[in-house]
């Protein structure tokens, strides 16, 4: 007779209902790696924070932040992060993987969780545990520093993921998969199908989490709206699932010229076809809607007819964008036609919509069909088309979405990616930026008037100088801030601080190689200066 824990370790081990994307994390195991030879030894990783007890007490990161800014008050913008980060720590379980590091640029060892989280009071410091099986085969060293690295927690994403498992080929290590591989989940048969140019598609496995996320609610529902604050890369995730429906997953993370190739392949419209041209679509079509963009020119109604001879305005019946996508669908079945409508919410969309709203359920694509009323023509949409709405979530009052249009689409938030700013300029940390930065937004104004990372990158990387980080600042993020605040000189200084003049209510004009300072001073580390009150775990100082 098992006991209900054999029974619960027997079902877990062979039928596990958790998902197989958990995130790698990469976590160090004492400043400079001082803990490792006790981690190694013990089976287990460990990380600091002591002060505020067992986390099994914690029902939520709020509460937790709670307690750290009351041992660390004047850690600016950096406690509710780091909140998130130690539960997820206390949340591992069986399988999930970890990266021990030592400084920026060093892997120790890669571990697979064999045991919970416990709090370990024999210790003298670095009492939170969790016992890792460690495997040193993957101990390597980067080219380049990983900036993101500096703190002790930091998601991995699967692209560094697949990096540092080659660097373990590399080694001399047998290639073939061990533990560690397995527990990662690696499923040559996930590998995505696609046709638009040659290319290697990713295992299911090896797809980024958001790309696999909006993939998996397009099949579901047909229809995902990305929202979320401006600057977030919400655009850039909508062509990133068409990359992927493509079966290109292998140029997410390409640079621009190499993205932008492809990505015009796919939407060029073919012209060596028998087929009439309103019946002609790329299979990644996209629009942009707006307050006078309407039913003619997205389903059909008549247009001016530029090709007309003789005097006068002359009208001629066209099918709109969406019909020409149906049109092209219908003839090639097994191919995906992704539509991707930036500023959805912009447009009227019971206008635009019309009849749609009843075909673009699931269950009705291609077995119901209406009769347009402008033209009488029927219409039904083939299963093979899919459509991602993009949203500003701090333009939510241009447009109201109506029930019935939203429950026709899957809604999915698009929060700023702080693993994205991997950098930093003159020792302030961009991600550590965005985040103090965000936070007093998030006081002031709330979660939909929060700041992307897209406002600290560069052609997809995180800016380098103090001089690009002043151009972004002051001519991107400071127009953006004082539109939200209003031209209430008291709300923009509550926001930005000390950068604001008190005699002007104006935003100082500071020496770029200045502003990295004034910044970290603002939203990094106490206004005091005291150092000693930032939590000592996060080795900002690392190296």
């Amino acid at each position: 007779m098992w006991s209900p824990h054999e029974l619960m370790s027997f079902l877990y081990a062979f039928y596990d209902p958790r998902p197989q994307d958990r995130v790698v994390w990469k976590i160090a195991p004492g400043e400079r790696a001082s803990l490792w030879d006790d981690c190694f030894q013990n089976r287990r990783i460990r990380i600091g924070w002591d002060e505020v007890g067992s986390l099994g007490q914690y029902e939520s990161d709020q509460e937790l932040k709670a307690e750290l800014d009351l041992h660390w008050p004047h850690s600016t913008g950096g406690n509710l992060r780091l909140a998130r980060q130690m539960l997820a720590f206390r949340d591992l379980e069986r399988g999930d993987l970890v990266v021990a590091n030592r400084g920026k640029s060093e892997v120790l060892a890669v571990g697979t969780v064999v045991g919970g989280y416990a709090y370990d009071s024999d210790v003298r410091t670095h009492r939170h545990t969790v016992d890792v099986d460690w495997d040193t085969s993957y101990a390597q060293s980067f080219d380049a520093p990983r900036h993101a690295w500096q703190q002790t927690l930091a998601k991995v994403p699967a692209t560094l993921m697949r990096e540092i498992r080659r660097g373990q080929s590399r080694s001399g290590t047998t290639e073939t998969p061990g533990p560690v591989e397995k527990a990662h989940g690696a499923d040559e048969a996930g590998a995505l199908k696609g046709s638009a140019a040659k290319g290697v598609a990713l295992p299911d496995d090896e797809l980024p989490d958001d790309v696999r996320n909006v993939r998996d609610l397009l099949e579901h529902k047909g229809q995902v709206v990305l929202q979320g604050p401006p600057g977030t890369g919400k655009t850039r995730l909508a062509l990133n699932v068409a990359l992927a429906l493509a079966g290109r997953a292998d140029l997410i993370e390409a640079t621009p010229a190499e993205r932008g190739t492809i990505l015009a392949e796919l939407s060029a419209v073919p012209e060596d076809t028998e087929e009439p041209e309103e019946d002609r679509a790329a299979r990644l079509t996209m629009v942009t809607f707006h307050p006078s963009y309407g039913y003619e020119d997205f389903v059909e109604g008549f247009r001016p007819d530029t090709a007309a001879d003789g005097a006068g305005l002359h009208l001629k019946m066209k099918k709109g964008v969406f019909l020409r996508v149906c049109a092209a669908a219908e003839k090639y079945p097994d191919e995906t036609f992704l539509m991707v409508v930036d500023e959805i919410n912009r447009g009227d969309l019971p206008r635009v919509l019309g009849e749609l709203i009843t075909l673009l359920e699931l269950d009705k694509r291609g077995s119901v069909s209406i009769t347009l009323p402008t033209s009488g023509r029927q219409l039904t949409v083939p299963p093979n088309v899919r459509i991602i709405g993009t949203m500003n979530s701090a333009d939510r009052s241009v447009s109201h979405i109506d029930s019935a249009i939203r429950r026709r689409f899957a809604f999915l938030d698009v929060p700023p990616d702080l693993d994205a700013l991997d950098g930093e300029v003159e020792g302030l940390g961009l991600a550590t930026l965005l985040e103090g930065l965000n936070e007093r937004l998030d006081t002031h104004f709330g979660p939909d008037h929060l700041l992307g990372q897209a406002y600290l990158l560069s052609d997809d990387r995180p800016l380098a100088t103090a001089e690009q980080l002043s151009h972004a600042f002051h001519h991107e993020i400071v127009p953006l801030v004082t539109d939200y605040c209003l031209g209430r000189p008291e709300m923009l200084r509550a926001v930005l601080g000390e950068l604001v003049d008190d005699k002007t209510g104006r935003v100082v004009q500071t020496n770029p190689q200045d502003l990295p300072g004034m910044l970290a001073k603002v939203f990094v580390t106490a206004e005091t200066g005291d150092e000693d009150n930032v939590p000592v775990e996060s080795e900002w100082n690392e190296e």
